[in-house]
C-alpha cells in the first residue's frame, strides 16, 4: 500500500512585498476577511522496496533504463521496427504531441504578463473645412506593466508550468500505451498463425482418418456412423480455419494503422508464419521496484496537484489590489517632415490601483472552486498510486500463474500427440474402435491450440507488466523534451 505524505510547497507562501502592499490599502481592505491558500501540498510517493509474488522478486537497486526500450528484448527484429515506426507515425501520438506544443504555448502567453507591454501606433488625417484644407500626422508609444504584487500572475505561470508538465506526461503515457498495444497485437497475430498452422495440421490428420474410414466401411470392416463421425470431426475443423484467417487479417490491419499506414500496407511483409517472441525471465528479474515512480501517470496526477495547487493561490490573489503603470509619448505635426523633425511632443505617466470592493463573494467563491479542485486533484493521484500498484501485482500474479499453467500445457501437448499417434496405428491394425481415434484427436487439437495460446499469453504478461512499470520511456527523455522551446 503507498503512503501519502505531505511536503511543503512555495506557493503556498506569500511574498515579501505583500505586507507592505497590503498596508499601503489597508483602508481600501478595511472590513474585509482575509483568506489564506489551504495547507496543502504535492503526496509523495511510497512504493514497496520488492515485490516478491511466488519465484519473481524484482531488485531495487536493478537499472530503470532497462524498461526504456524493453521491446528490443523480445529478440525479434521485426517487433522492434513496427513499435519504432509507430512512435514516429501514430497519428493520435502526433496529436497528443500538438496538445504538449499548445501547452507550452499557453503557459508563454500567461509569462508574457510579469513583462511590460508597448504598443506603437500612428495615424494621418487630412481635414477640408471651406476652400481651406489641413494635414494632421501623429505618432506615438503606449507603454503599461501590471505590478504583480500579490502573484497572481506568477502563480499563474506556475500553474501553467505544471500544465506543461501533465501534457509531457500524457504525451508520454501516450508512447508507453502505443508501445504495449503495438507488441500485444503483434504477440496475438505471430499466436494466430500459430494456431491457423495447428488447426491445418490437424486437419490433415483428420482427413486422413477420414480416408481410412471410408476405406474400412467399404471393405465392410466398420460402420457408416464412423465415417460420419470422422467427416464431422474434419468439417468442424476445417470451419476453424477461416474464422483463424478472418482474426489474422484483422490483426494485421490494426498493426498496420498503429504504425500510422494504410490496413493493407502490411500483408506482405507479416505474410511469413514466424514464431511468438518470447521474453526471457532474466530481463523480467531486472525491473526495479522504484520504476514505478516514473509511470507517466502518477507524474501526470503529481503535476495536476501543482497545478491546482498554483490556482488556488491565484485565484487567491485576485482578491487583493492590482496596481498598474502606464506611460505615453506621442508627436504632432502639420507636415510629415516637422514629424521627423520632433513636432509636438506629448508624454504621460499614469499610475492606478484596482481594488474589489463588492462583487457580492465571487471572488471567494472562485477560491473555495480551485481549493475543491485541489482536493480532487489530491485524491485522483492517491488513487492512480493505488491502480499502478494494482497493475503491478496482477501483472506478476499472471507471469507467475501463467507460467506455471505452460508447464502442465507442454506434457498435456506431448501426452496428446503420442496418444494421437498410438490410436492412429492400431485403428488402422483394427486394434481400437473409431471412438479412441475420434477422442484423441480432438484431444490434440485443444492441448496443441491452448499451449500455443499459453506461450502468447505468457509473453503478453510481460510486456503488460512493462506497461505497468511505465516501461517505454525515460524521465530524462522527458526532462529534455520539456525544456525544449515552445516553438519545437
Amino acid at each position: 500500500m503507498p503512503t501519502l505524505t505531505l511536503q511543503n510547497n512555495p506557493l503556498a507562501a506569500r511574498r515579501p512585498g505583500a505586507a507592505l502592499a497590503a498596508a499601503l490599502v489597508a483602508l481600501a481592505l478595511a472590513g474585509c476577511a482575509t483568506s489564506q491558500p489551504p495547507s496543502a501540498g504535492l503526496p509523495a510517493l511510497t512504493v514497496p522496496a520488492t515485490w516478491s509474488p511466488g519465484h519473481l522478486v524484482y531488485a531495487p537497486d536493478a537499472d530503470p533504463q532497462s524498461l526504456a526500450r524493453w521491446w528490443q528484448g523480445l529478440g525479434d527484429a521485426q517487433l522492434t521496427g513496427l513499435v519504432e515506426q509507430a512512435l514516429q507515425a501514430n497519428p493520435s501520438l502526433a496529436a497528443t504531441q500538438a496538445a504538449l506544443r499548445q501547452a507550452r504555448a499557453q503557459r508563454d502567453v500567461t509569462a508574457a504578463g510579469l513583462s511590460p507591454s508597448l504598443d506603437g501606433s500612428g495615424s494621418a488625417q487630412r481635414s477640408r473645412s471651406g476652400n481651406s484644407t489641413g494635414n494632421s500626422f501623429s505618432t506615438g508609444l503606449d507603454a503599461s506593466w501590471e505590478i504583480d504584487v500579490f502573484g497572481r500572475i506568477a502563480s499563474g505561470v506556475a500553474a501553467g508550468d505544471a500544465d506543461v508538465r501533465t501534457a509531457q506526461a500524457t504525451l508520454e503515457g501516450a508512447r508507453v500505451s502505443l508501445a504495449a498495444e503495438v507488441a500485444l497485437s503483434y504477440i496475438e497475430l505471430r499466436n494466430l498463425q500459430q494456431r491457423l498452422a495447428i488447426a491445418r495440421s490437424n486437419l490433415a490428420s483428420q482427413q486422413e482418418t477420414l480416408q481410412i474410414t471410408d476405406w474400412r466401411m467399404q471393405a465392410g470392416l466398420t460402420t457408416s456412423l464412423a465415417t460420419e463421425q470422422a467427416r464431422a470431426a474434419a468439417a468442424q475443423t476445417a470451419a476453424q480455419v477461416p474464422a483463424l484467417e478472418a482474426s489474422l487479417a484483422q490483426t494485421r490491419h490494426a498493426l498496420a494503422v498503429l504504425t500510422g499506414q494504410n490496413p493493407a500496407a502490411l500483408d506482405a511483409q507479416l505474410a511469413a508464419v514466424a514464431r511468438v517472441p518470447q521474453a526471457p525471465d532474466a530481463l523480467a528479474l531486472q525491473i526495479p521496484a522504484e520504476t514505478l515512480r516514473q509511470r507517466p501517470d502518477v507524474i501526470a496526477a503529481e503535476a495536476r496537484v501543482a497545478a491546482a495547487l498554483a490556482r488556488v493561490s491565484q485565484a487567491d490573489a485576485a482578491r487583493y489590489p492590482s496596481f498598474r503603470l502606464g506611460g505615453s509619448l506621442g508627436l504632432r505635426a502639420l507636415t510629415l517632415g516637422a514629424l521627423t523633425q520632433g513636432g509636438s511632443v506629448a508624454s504621460s505617466l499614469l499610475g492606478s490601483i484596482s481594488v474589489p470592493l463588492l462583487d457580492g463573494g465571487a471572488a471567494r467563491a472562485q477560491v473555495r472552486v480551485q481549493e475543491a479542485g485541489l482536493e480532487q486533484s489530491r485524491l485522483n493521484y492517491a488513487a492512480t498510486v493505488l491502480t499502478a500498484l494494482q497493475e503491478v501485482e496482477d501483472a506478476l500474479a499472471a507471469l507467475q500463474g501463467d507460467g506455471l499453467r505452460l508447464e502442465q500445457l507442454r506434457v498435456a501437448a506431448q501426452a496428446a500427440a503420442n496418444a494421437a499417434l498410438l490410436a492412429q496405428q492400431r485403428y488402422s491394425s483394427g486394434l481400437v474402435d473409431f471412438q479412441t481415434v475420434l477422442e484423441t484427436q480432438r484431444t490434440q487439437l485443444s492441448s496443441q491450440d491452448s499451449l500455443a495460446s499459453a506461450l502468447a499469453t505468457l509473453t503478453a504478461d510481460h510486456v503488460r507488466l512493462y506497461k505497468a512499470l511505465g516501461g517505454g520511456w525515460t524521465p530524462g527523455d522527458a526532462e529534455s523534451s520539456a525544456a525544449a522551446p515552445a516553438t519545437n
